[in-house]
């Protein structure tokens, strides 16, 4: 395979088709992990397509990769969830190609809130951090119910109970926007100039002396 030919892109309509499919591929991760990946329903995937809030990894027709994204508490949070790729195509890159487009919907879409992710993956959690994600309590995640009930299909939701909701065996992680550190000025900006130029001024004058 060449990974060249493999393309990255947000989903539309005519991949629904490819919703059974993904839902298999997250279910079989599971279960070779054996950590949790909540389970997810043909229709629910299809719904995040639809939405327009889906990346799919296409090799020709093949559906190769996949994840989404969903908005919580009013849309003050961003959740990206669901990043899988075929095992016969890992090692090549798309995780991160998928992880760089989900981030970079999230962020187009809605550019105010915070983008969370809670995974027990590795891979994932590297990738999060690359992209400016921090550890952070489950605290400081989303509270919406709704959110933390979609948990209820994974193997590990018991410990979830159990800690009310304040840890499990998936990491959280967030990218708060308003921590984005702003672009320092060019250096010819602000008062540079100025100084240089009077350096100058003094430097010939000594010379003229």
């Amino acid at each position: 395979m060449n990974k060249k030919d493999i393309i990255v892109r947000d989903a539309n309509a005519e991949d629904v088709k490819y919703a059974e499919k993904i839902c298999t591929l997250i279910f079989e991760s599971a279960q070779q992990r054996g950590t949790g990946i909540a389970r997810r329903t043909p229709e629910y995937i299809g719904e995040k397509m639809l939405s327009g809030k889906a990346v799919v990894a296409l090799d020709g027709e093949r559906i190769v990769g996949f994840s989404y994204i969903e908005t919580w508490s009013h849309g003050d949070f961003v959740a990206t969830s669901g990043l899988i790729v075929d095992p016969e195509y890992r090692g090549l890159g798309i995780a991160t190609r998928i992880k760089q487009e989900t981030f970079r919907l999230s962020r187009t879409k809605f550019p105010q809130a915070k983008i969370f992710s809670i995974t027990t993956s590795l891979a994932v959690m590297k990738l999060n951090t690359k992209l400016g994600y921090k550890p952070v309590t489950f605290s400081e995640l989303t509270q919406d119910d709704e959110y933390w009930k979609g948990c209820e299909g994974c193997t590990n939701y018991d410990i979830l109970v159990r800690t009310h909701r304040d840890k499990c065996l998936c990491t959280g992680m967030l990218f708060d926007p308003a921590q984005v550190q702003p672009q320092s000025e060019p250096k010819r900006g602000g008062l540079t100039p100025y100084i240089m130029a009077a350096t100058n001024w003094f430097k010939n004058l000594s010379l003229r002396k």
